[in-house]
């Protein structure tokens, strides 16, 4: 599904240079856990941009279902952003006066698709997350901040991309809230066959997937997770 071949990233200003990215390359394979795991500055933000089709390499090719993403339009990556990612963030993003279905709901508006359809599919999203029925018509704001976060990854899942992107979804929950918004990654993976695409900077998160990508100074060292699974209670 993804194949990145030497990128580099090189950020200019002035005479000053400085490489974010330096000849990184790896695979994902379609329906892995991937987590990507660096410090603070070791280059993974920049590494997410460009896998989410936010940025484009310095050097080095990116391909997405076959395709190249790296020499790709600003139009040609919106659409690839549309089409094929589903983005969770660590701050949510979600509208706070607006009711979790149609939270849900709304990236489905652009495409035209008509309201008893973008329903059904916000609906089909969020039971696969575990949030349940009572909920969907709660606002957003008059959640628990896990719940929060998979409204936000339902919504990620609405438009049906190859690739959940998740950047530090756990950043702003304590620890047990945390623990139970990995395990829904780790349910849409297992039960789904979900792609997901992990960043973050601890090693305990990481640990939640198959396979974990180091990213230190721009450059990239992989291992694959010896840890057995949690067990996720159905």
């Amino acid at each position: 599904m993804i194949e990145v071949k030497n990128i580099t990233k090189i950020y200019e200003t002035g005479d000053i240079k400085l490489k974010a990215l330096d000849d990184v390359s790896f695979n994902i394979n379609e329906g892995e856990f991937v987590a990507i795991m660096g410090p603070s500055g070791s280059g993974k933000s920049t590494l997410m941009h460009i896998l989410g089709a936010l940025d484009i390499p310095t050097s080095g090719t990116y391909f997405l279902d076959g395709r190249d993403v790296s020499t790709l339009s600003d139009d040609e990556l919106a659409n690839i952003r549309r089409d094929k990612i589903g983005f969770v963030f660590q701050s949510f993003n979600l509208l706070p006066r607006t009711t979790v279905l149609r939270n849900v709901m709304l990236p489905l508006l652009y495409d035209g698709i008509e309201t008893e359809k973008r329903e059904k599919r916000a609906r089909e999203s969020l039971f696969a997350t575990g949030l349940d029925e009572p909920h969907f018509g709660h606002l957003s704001n008059q959640l628990s901040g896990g719940q929060i976060q998979r409204v936000a990854i339902a919504r990620a899942l609405v438009n049906n991309p190859s690739i959940i992107l998740a950047d530090e979804p756990t950043g702003n929950l304590d620890s047990k809230t945390g623990e139970i918004v990995l395990e829904t990654f780790q349910r849409l993976n297992e039960e789904h066959g979900r792609t997901i695409i992990l960043i973050t900077h601890e090693q305990y998160i990481a640990e939640h997937a198959d396979r974990i990508l180091f990213i230190r100074d721009g450059k990239l060292t992989e291992n694959r997770n010896g840890h057995i699974k949690r067990i996720i209670k159905k």
